[in-house]
Parts: structure tokens; sequence; C-alpha cells
């Protein structure tokens, strides 16, 4: 049979599937929960998720979240607020919250009803309770180089992980664009990143000559809620591509990244960000708990 394939046809890029990963992570804080258990008397996390709002969508998720700690075996308990809340009232029950030494996690659901303000609100929640580290005591504990003391947001350190099952465990001398610099991943895995000693370009929507900007950088991380929006024009082979971008379409869900770049490696949308960030919110609440502990995390 002759081979009809060009002889320079570049390969496809590896795959980057966040699910082995997650299901690893899983498998930690199933063992950590275990162990709680066969304490006496046993000892069983409580995390709470706070919805303020009618989104469909947070509904969702809600309950997908409820089957997961069911099988983890949590204490799931949500608290509806419903979409008529005040500000004041959202804040007064995220404190009340915050002081009940029973509960040892705190989501609060996003997007929130229309006139309430997000970054008002989870002022009032405890940093050390605050397993979507979102809080600002988080952000900075992160920005200051003080990991260990503090609880990453789960989608940036879903990043991290797959960055460095691509490149290797150690990080540091590698070069990283991050093109988004949103609250919820760009800005702290900028920092993340650069706790580990990897220089990072953090790119906007301002950035310009993307392509040179990219060229000798060994990966390129993307995170804007725009589809396609990273073409085969702005990569190099030698490049690892982390999406992170979640795009609904009739067609389903895309990421940022055009799918089967010519690249080295490429996270999958769905299936490659997404599984890992949810796995590490769950390690996240054991993370918490041993923190309101006083222990060391790593």
């Amino acid at each position: 049979m002759t081979d009809l394939t060009p002889p320079d046809s570049p390969a496809p890029p590896r795959a980057l599937p966040g699910k082995p990963l997650a299901d690893r992570v899983t498998a930690e804080v199933r063992a950590a929960l275990a162990e709680w258990a066969a304490l006496t008397p046993p000892f069983q996390p409580r995390l709470v998720s706070v919805l303020a709002s009618s989104d469909p969508a947070s509904r969702v998720y809600v309950q997908s979240k409820a089957r997961q700690a069911r099988k983890l075996g949590l204490d799931f308990h949500v608290v509806d607020l419903g979409e008529s809340v005040t500000q004041a009232d959202l804040e007064a029950a995220l404190r009340e919250l915050s002081a009940d030494e029973s509960v040892h996690g705190i989501v609060l659901e996003l997007p929130l009803a229309p006139g309430l303000d997000a970054d008002e609100a989870l002022l009032h929640i405890a940093h050390r309770k605050d397993v979507e580290g979102l809080t600002p005591g988080n952000l900075g504990l992160i920005a200051a180089g003080r990991e260990p003391e503090a609880l990453l947001p789960p989608t940036p350190r879903s990043v991290r992980f797959l960055l460095r099952e691509a490149l290797g465990d150690d990080l540091r001398g590698r070069r990283v664009a991050v093109i988004g610099p949103g609250r919820t991943v760009g800005r702290p895995l900028t920092f993340m990143l650069n706790n580990r000693g990897v220089t990072v370009t953090l790119c906007n929507e301002h950035t310009r000559d993307l392509p040179r900007v990219l060229a000798d950088v060994d990966a390129v991380v993307v995170a804007v809620g725009r589809a396609g929006l990273l073409r085969a024009g702005h990569v190099q082979p030698h490049h690892v591509i982390v999406d992170a971008g979640i795009n609904v379409q009739e067609s389903g869900v895309a990421g940022d990244a055009e799918r089967d770049l010519p690249v080295r490696a490429q996270t999958p949308v769905p299936g490659g960000v997404g599984p890992l960030t949810g796995a590490l919110m769950y390690q996240n609440l054991v993370r918490a708990v041993k923190l309101q502990r006083g222990e060391r995390v790593e």
C-alpha cells in the first residue's frame, strides 16, 4: 500500500488530559477523609455552598458538587439566599459561616444576582475557609510568595499541574506566556508561576505582535473566554498549550485555542483543565482543615 501522507505533515500534539491527574488528587482526598473518619470521635469536614442568584448554571454546578461530595463522604450543605437577598444580608451570612467552627469550607457561587457586588462579598469570607482561593487574603499571600499559608485558586493550580506534567516537575527557568489577566486565572497564575521560578509574560487584549511575543516561550496559557483566540499563526512547534477557556457554543464547549494546533502538547477542552480544577477544590478543603488546625501545608 502506498503511503500518501506528506513527509512534512506535522504530528498531532500530545494530549494533556486532566482526568488522570484529577483521579490522583481525588485518591489523596479520599485517603485524608478516611483517616479523619477513623478517628474517635469521627471527624467529617463540612463544605457550604452559598447561592445568591437564580442563575441556572450555578444551580447545576451546585448539584454536581453535591453529588461529588456525597461520593467523597463530605458533609455538604447549600445556603440558598435567593436572588432578592440584599448585599448586607449576603455579607452577614458569609460572616456567620466564617465564624462557625463547624464549617470548614465556603464557596460563594458566581455570578451573583444583579445589584450584588462579588468583590465586596468575598471580603467577608475567612481566607482559611475560602476553598476557591478568591479572597484578597489568599491572593495577597500568593503574591507575597507565602503559598504554604494560602488556599490556592483551583483553576490556576490546575494549569500549573498540567505545565509540570508537560515540562517537568521543576519549572525553574521556564518561560511561560499567560494570555488573559483575569482575577480568577491569569493574575494569580502569574504569581504562582513566579513562585516556582518561571519567567512569566502576561499578555492582554492590547498586546502587539502576539506571534513575536510568544515565539521564544516554552508554554502558552490562554484564559480569556473567547473561542478560537489562539490560532495556528500564533504558535510554534515547541510550544505547550494549556487552554483554560470555556466557551459554550451550539456545537458544544470550546476552549480559547483552536483544536489540534501544530504544537508539542495541548490540553483538550473539555477534559483538560476542568476535571483537575474540580478535584483540586476538594483538596483545598483538606488544606483548609489543616490550616484551621494550625498545620503547615505544601
